[in-house]
């Protein structure tokens, strides 16, 4: 469900070029971070930035390996 005013502010985007929209997109999510803090639990702070890191796909069972050097348990193998 979308209202009319997301409706403005997407179709405003549009119009603008790929740096800008990617600036806008940032404000939005500072906004975003900021009203969280102010607002929400750590839980939520965790779960606004799911996703927002990029890591290896094997990054949890291995994290020991990325974090401290250990060996790998998994093979690579395809």
């Amino acid at each position: 469900m979308s209202s009319p005013l997301i409706t403005q502010v997407i179709a405003q985007m549009n119009d603008l070029p790929d740096d800008l929209q990617q600036q806008v997109l940032s404000f939005v999510l500072n906004l975003r971070q900021e009203h969280l803090q102010e607002s929400g639990n750590a839980w939520d702070v965790l779960e606004s930035l799911t996703g927002t890191i990029e890591a290896p796909t094997d990054w949890s069972a291995e994290h020991d390996h990325y974090l401290y050097g250990t060996p790998k348990h998994q093979s690579n193998e395809v």
